[in-house]
Parts: C-alpha cells; structure tokens; sequence
C-alpha cells in the first residue's frame, strides 16, 4: 500500500507540474517553482516512508499523515479538472485533422501530430488557461473543511441517544441504560485530555452497562500504553463488554500469516482489555441477572464480508442462550447481521467498522455519507422484522486526523419493554 500510495503520488506530481508549466502562469515556469514543487513532494513522499516504517513520535507522524491526506485529495480533484480540459482539447484536434473543410497532404497532418493540442480564446484567455487557474482554485477548497475537521472535528464528541423497543425483555431490565463506543483506534489519538474528556462525558450518563465494538488499536497492543488508564475508568455496575475488530488482529502490521510476533501482539491486547476490566467476550456470552430474570450478552470475534476476518463463530457464542428471552450481540462489522445474524434470534446487534468513513451530514432525519455506497447499513439504528442493529460511527479516527460533518459519537441505549410506537 505504501508503495502504491508513493507512485500514484508522484504520478499526479509530474502530470500536474508539466500541465502548469504548459500554460501561461509565469510563476509556473520559474525555477524557484520548480524547486519548491519537488521540494515539497520529495519531503512527503520520505516523510511519509519514516512515519510507516519507524517508530517516530504519534504528533509528526500524523502531521505527515494530515499533509498527505490533503494534497492527495487537491490533486485528485485539479488531476480531474486537467484530464477534462485535455479531452476536449484533443477532441478538437481530431475533429480539425479530418475536417474536410481543409485539404491537407498526408506530410501536412503528421507535422500537426507534433503541435499543441488546440485552446479557444475565451475573451483574452484560453480555455485551457481559465480551467486550469479555475482548477487551482477548486483544487485548494477541500483545504478549508479537511482543516476544521482536525482543528474542531475529530474529539468533538457527540451523545446520541437512541431507544431499543424490545417486546420480550424482562420487567427488570426495563429501562436499562447501555452506552457504545466503537473504533478508539488509539494509535491515531494526539491529545489525551480531549480524549479524556469524552470518556468524562460518557462516566457522565451514569450507563448500567458500557459495549465496547472493535478496533481498540490501529496496528499494535503497544498504541494503548498512553491511554489505557483513561479508558479503564470506564465502569458500569452490570459490566464492561467488549470485542475485537479487523484492525485488532494486527494483519496490517505483521502481514496476514501466523507468527509469534502476531501472536504475542494480540495476547497483549486481550491482556490490555483486561487490565481495564473490559471483559472481553470471545465467541461466548455472559447472562445478566436482576432479580431472577435474565438477558444475554453475545459476542463475537470479528466477521467481515470481502478481505476482512471472519475469525466469529456465532454458533459457538449463542451456545447456550436458548432459554433467553433477549439476546444482544456484539459484533464489530455491520455486514455480519445482513450475512448470518438475521438468521438468527438475535434482537439488537451493536456494530461499529464503518467510521461514517468520518465524512458526511448526519442530521435528526436525514444523513448522508460515501460510507452508504459500501455499506448497506452504515450508521445509526437499522430494523428487520423483529430484529435491529445499530452502528456507531467511532470514538476515534484513522488515516485522517479528524471528521467532517460525521462526529466521533458516544451512544446511550434505553431498553424500552414493549412494541416501538407508530408514528400517524
């Protein structure tokens, strides 16, 4: 991936840098221009080989990473804007070389092939040159939001508060307070007292029992050393439930074969969940009991479509929750309910993965997000039938420090006993 994401960049650099040298923006043509130009994308494309193979300090390596997000994304979209123009320009060429309004030797025509492509004047500017200063200017947009969204976005935490209407729980469980948290990605955190702070804010609904979703860490155990004490102050009377995530298994680190280094890592981790007094749940449930009536906790580890994990078995963890009147599953990826768990008894599945890919509108009534083309249930409470799943779009954040529009969220459940009412 490192070394796609260097030669893609280092294509968009050539093809920029000789498209701008090709018009008439004197600065383009400069040394100094030139100079600054390479400069810059020799520095990121190092800096970004340091931040992938070394063990360099989390704030420069997300300085890199912040720098590289944005100026992929400027090119991308001025890359766009240039391919469009020379399109069209080459469309006009093609179309003059066989117009018939003009006869031309077969010598006359090759000699064309070694001209510029044409440009129409637009009232003292060509075309060409008012699409690429255009381009320039939509190119640095996505500048301003993607800077809010590290500045503001990523640890303006959010509570939503979301009601489970379940007609089988028990009288005693009416009225449950369950908070999630998903996806920490610890790894890509640089600031523990805003981190610190959402975790006050979560303390601060007083939840009976707290769900912990997957992605504790990006790659390695080690990321949760400079937080491990600030998400073990994470309490609740009937317990703390976690699960693992794809990115917990440590693939994107030590590759996806078995090795002792890969072992040792996730036998850390569990350990850290530990530690914390996270019980993490690994194929198996927990039943909670309150005055002699019961609810089972599930969980699985984790079970994705496509190239992620399917480490889950969820025969295994439903095991012995025949007797249970409702059943609550922990799983980390959304596409495991539509996959095997609406074939089951399963009332609400809690998931995260997603992110809201950390970039959309989410409003009372409507959201949006790119995260909806990947996925089909992507945030937020989806139903079925008798059966429900809701997807948390993430305490943390990765690749991109920060969000735009879709929030880090903190959800609290109340487990209503009774049918969801219709709405007239």
């Amino acid at each position: 991936m490192l070394i796609f994401n260097a030669i893609l960049l280092i294509v968009f650099d050539f093809y920029i840098f000789f498209a701008l040298r090709a018009t008439k923006i004197k600065v383009a043509k400069t040394k100094w221009f030139a100079f600054v130009w390479w400069g810059y994308a020799i520095s990121l494309l190092l800096g970004l080989y340091i931040s992938a193979k070394f063990n360099i300090p989390l704030a420069y390596r997300s300085v890199i990473l912040v720098a590289f997000f944005m100026t992929a994304v400027s090119k991308f979209i001025f890359i766009i804007i240039l391919l469009l123009d020379d399109i069209r320009r080459g469309g006009i060429w093609i179309a003059k070389l066989f117009s018939p309004r003009k006869s031309k030797s077969l010598a006359g025509r090759v000699e064309e092939l070694s001209e510029p492509l044409p440009e129409e004047p637009v009232h003292g500017i060509s075309r060409s040159e008012f699409l690429t200063k255009s381009g320039i200017l939509v190119a640095s947009l996505p500048i301003f939001p993607l800077s809010w969204g590290m500045i503001s976005g990523g640890y303006d935490y959010k509570i939503i508060r979301q009601k489970l209407y379940l007609p089988n729980l028990p009288a005693s469980f009416h009225g449950m307070r369950i908070a999630q948290l998903s996806d920490v990605h610890s790894g890509s955190f640089y600031n523990k007292k805003a981190v610190l702070g959402g975790i006050e804010m979560l303390m601060g609904e007083k939840p009976d029992a707290v769900f912990f979703t997957g992605d504790l860490v990006n790659n390695v155990a080690s990321e949760m050393r400079d937080y491990q004490d600030i998400f073990a102050k994470l309490k609740a009377d009937l317990g703390v439930y976690s699960v693992l995530g794809n990115h917990d298994y440590g693939d994107y680190y030590f590759g996806r074969e078995d090795s002792a280094a890969k072992r040792k890592n996730l036998q850390d981790l569990k350990e850290t969940h530990r530690v914390m007094g996270w019980d993490l749940l690994l194929d198996e449930h927990r039943d909670i009991v309150v005055n002699n009536e019961q609810i089972a906790i599930v969980g699985v580890e984790n079970w994705g479509t496509g190239r992620f994990p399917k480490k889950g078995d969820l025969t295994k963890a439903l095991s012995g929750t025949e007797e249970s009147p409702v059943k609550l599953l922990l799983s980390h990826d959304p596409s495991h309910w539509r996959a095997q768990v609406l074939d089951t008894d399963v009332d609400v599945m809690f998931a995260g993965h997603t992110h809201g890919m950390q970039f959309g509108v989410r409003g009372e009534h409507f959201q949006w997000s790119p995260a909806k083309y990947v996925y089909k249930e992507w945030a937020g409470l989806y139903e079925e039938q008798q059966q429900q799943l809701y997807v948390n779009v993430g305490f943390g954040f990765l690749g991109y420090p920060g969000r735009v529009g879709m929030l880090p969220e903190i959800t609290v459940f109340e487990l209503i006993k009774g049918e969801k009412p219709i709405l007239s």
